[in-house]
């Protein structure tokens, strides 16, 4: 059908199919600052102004913005010089992936062509239907005020982040306010703040603008699907809808005979070949358990098949004519029923090695002690014992996962994917395909997010095998759905922690019994769970230490990296134990946890039996301490800001005023690594 509609002050005629979403057209017609969030519209990512009004592409079919005006942030670049909306949001650092940046930039101009003027909440209410999972907002807020001030006429005050330059004499001491005045005889530093006049000699501390803001805020190609090859071809992927099953026939013949259709591909014609997922440096953790396509599925959502075709329409036809017969089997999905010995066995194939018990599902079993811990909770003045239970959450980047494969005029495969891993998706990615290395190439562009989820070789050896069987470029692009079901997650863990006080409130022994829930999938298991007894066993220096771990195969959706990896579920636990037990001793929070964290000169007694320091236990001479800290300073800093000393006071946590508000205040640390030892 032919649609007709002015797109950025110009007429616009269109060919497009009744079902095409105006999105799809505008991408065709080279506005490639519309981006795909999600095929319900709730991102925000794909939003243009339709009549002047803020609208998701994804959700408004091409035929209904006939007769309308439809404008995309390609129309504020006729000049040289950057719209004063983008200059603020490059001047101001106003995004990070930049993936909905141009959905931002429009939301702004609509919002001041009504309000020239408008208050914090309304720039908040504009920007609520625009995801952004890399920030407050603060920015973006910042942006659209001095954009706001410069189209006024007035002379925007430039933005200066708040910064503590240590390099100079800008951080200093504030001014105290009452209200935050602690009791007499309480403790505390004095409360730092960042300074806004940092000297121009200073190197660190002074914002620069990013090195792409340029093209994040004037909508220019940057992302994954932001390039186009000629000759096309959209892959889709046939899922299991069983959580546990074995495929008994597979009959591709109608798809294959659906005009359009290039290539089906599934366990019956590709290569049987193991390998790990998890974006992690050579050689990858065992086990090695998956292959591209299996005759068996272990979560709703596995591979079964893939197309590529002519269009994604055909595609997704295609799929469906895919007939396949299944032996639907027992399924499970919680991780200590999982490894009880009474659990339908996931991975019962006989070529994947390296699994610490098939029959059990017990992928891997972690242990790792430093002093007697038995010995020491026998003999502490208290004993405390609690199991703390985390769930799965799926990173959620606005960028989906996608990639494209083609064969260059050197007949080498590459891969442009939406990646963190580029370098590991090159090396796991070239058995499967039987390539060298040096014959594959993969291109890294910008990706709108990822979060762990794209530590991961997810997709690109489908595009690859079918790249490879058309001798054409193939595309494929998950949806929102094929994200949670098909993507990665954090690993959900059961942990219980039993830890050993003396009367005076000073811990001898923590022990963590941890079970990781790693989906059917080895994948980021043993790590990830490595990282969560670190991580829970080092805030605070009891001497004697014990982590057991085992990690545990289920039919969920696999989990994988996630940001944390691991530590988040360890100190919820953690944090959550180390409150309670301060309750029952009747000690303050913040100085029972003083009492016992670890600080400059303590011992990191259980670090190197967890794979840190960059060195192999049996090479250790003597235990790594800690050479520097400053969480005495950061906590009281943080005790201050939100008024710690109130947290007993019955007037602040009931005001009277507000008999219907009743006020809280909680306390909890975290640590983290700053780098992978080598």
């Amino acid at each position: 059908m032919e649609v007709s509609f002015e797109l950025n002050g110009k007429d616009c005629t269109v060919e497009c199919d009744p079902h095409e979403t105006l999105l799809t057209v505008l991408r065709r017609q080279g506005m490639v600052s519309v981006r795909f969030g999600s095929t319900s519209g709730e991102t925000g990512a794909s939003a243009v102004l339709i009549d002047g009004q803020l609208a998701s592409s994804e959700v408004v079919l091409a035929a209904q913005a006939g007769g309308h005006s439809v404008t995309t942030v390609e129309s504020l670049n006729v000049e040289a010089d950057l719209h004063p909306i983008q200059a603020a949001f490059a001047a101001t650092g106003a995004m990070q992936s930049g993936y909905s940046v141009g959905a931002m930039v429009l939301g702004t101009l609509a919002l001041l062509n009504r309000d020239s003027d408008p208050s914090e909440d309304a720039i908040r209410d504009m920007l609520s239907g625009i995801l952004d999972r890399e920030t407050a907002y603060v920015k973006p807020v910042a942006a659209i005020q001095q954009a706001a001030a410069v189209l006024r006429g007035e002379e925007a005050e430039p933005f200066r982040p708040l910064v503590v330059a240590p390099m100079t004499d800008g951080v200093h001491a504030a001014e105290h306010n009452p209200d935050d005045q602690p009791p007499q005889g309480s403790s505390a530093v004095p409360r730092l703040v960042p300074s806004r006049d940092v000297p121009s000699t200073s190197v660190v501390g002074k914002p620069e603008v990013k090195v792409d803001a340029l093209r994040l805020v004037k909508g220019n190609p940057a992302f994954t699907d932001d390039f186009e090859m000629r000759g096309m071809l959209y892959a889709k992927v046939l899922r299991s809808p069983h959580a546990h099953a074995r495929i008994i026939s597979i009959d591709d013949s109608a798809a294959r005979a659906l005009p359009g259709v290039h290539a089906v591909i599934h366990h019956a014609n590709v290569p049987r070949v193991k390998y790990a997922s998890g974006g992690q440096s050579y050689p990858n953790p065992k086990p090695h358990d998956q292959v591209s396509f299996d005759d068996k599925v272990r979560h709703v959502g596995d591979r079964v098949a893939a197309v590529a075709a002519e269009t994604v329409e055909i595609a997704q036809e295609a799929c469906a004519l895919i007939e396949v017969a299944y032996e639907v089997l027992p399924a499970v999905f919680d991780e200590v029923e999982a490894i009880s010995g009474n659990a339908p066995v996931i991975h019962d194939e006989d070529d994947t090695i390296d699994i610490a018990d098939a029959s059990r599902n017990l992928v891997h079993h972690m242990t790792a002690e430093r002093g007697d811990v038995e010995d020491a909770l026998a003999s502490a003045d208290h004993c405390y014992e609690q199991t703390f239970r985390v769930h799965q959450v799926q990173q959620c980047p606005i960028e989906p996962h996608i990639s494209v494969a083609w064969l260059d005029s050197d007949e080498r495969l590459v891969v442009r994917t939406a990646t963190q891993v580029p370098f590991h998706t090159r090396r796991m990615l070239a058995p499967l395909v039987g390539r060298d290395i040096k014959d594959i190439r993969i291109i890294k562009p910008r990706i709108g997010g990822g979060f762990g989820a794209k530590q991961e070789m997810l997709i690109e050896d489908i595009v690859a095998h079918l790249t490879i069987a058309t001798r054409r470029p193939v595309r494929l692009e998950l949806t929102r759905e094929e994200e949670f079901v098909s993507s990665r997650t954090r690993h959900p863990q059961t942990m219980t922690y039993r830890t050993g006080v003396n009367g005076d409130g000073t811990l001898v022994a923590q022990d963590m019994k941890l079970i990781g829930n790693t989906g059917p999938y080895g994948t980021h298991g043993y790590t990830v769970q490595t990282v969560a007894g670190l991580r829970g066993l080092t805030s605070y220096n009891a001497p004697n230490k014990r982590f057991d771990c085992e990690v545990a195969y289920t039919n969920i959706p696999v989990p994988g990296a996630y940001r944390g990896y691991g530590a988040p579920q360890a100190l919820f636990g953690l944090e959550s134990h180390m409150e309670d037990i301060a309750a029952d001793l009747g000690i303050d929070p913040i100085e029972f946890r003083r009492q016992n964290w670890t600080k400059t000169g303590d011992e990191m007694n259980i670090a190197p039996h967890l794979g840190e320091q960059g060195v192999l236990e049996e090479e250790l001479d003597e235990y790594p301490t800690v050479k520097s800290d400053g969480i005495e300073e950061c906590v009281a800093q943080g005790a201050r800001a939100i008024g710690w000393h109130r947290r007993d006071d019955r007037s602040w946590r009931e005001p009277a005023d507000r008999p219907h508000i009743r006020r809280g205040i909680g306390y909890s640390h975290a640590m983290h690594g700053t780098a992978i030892p080598f």
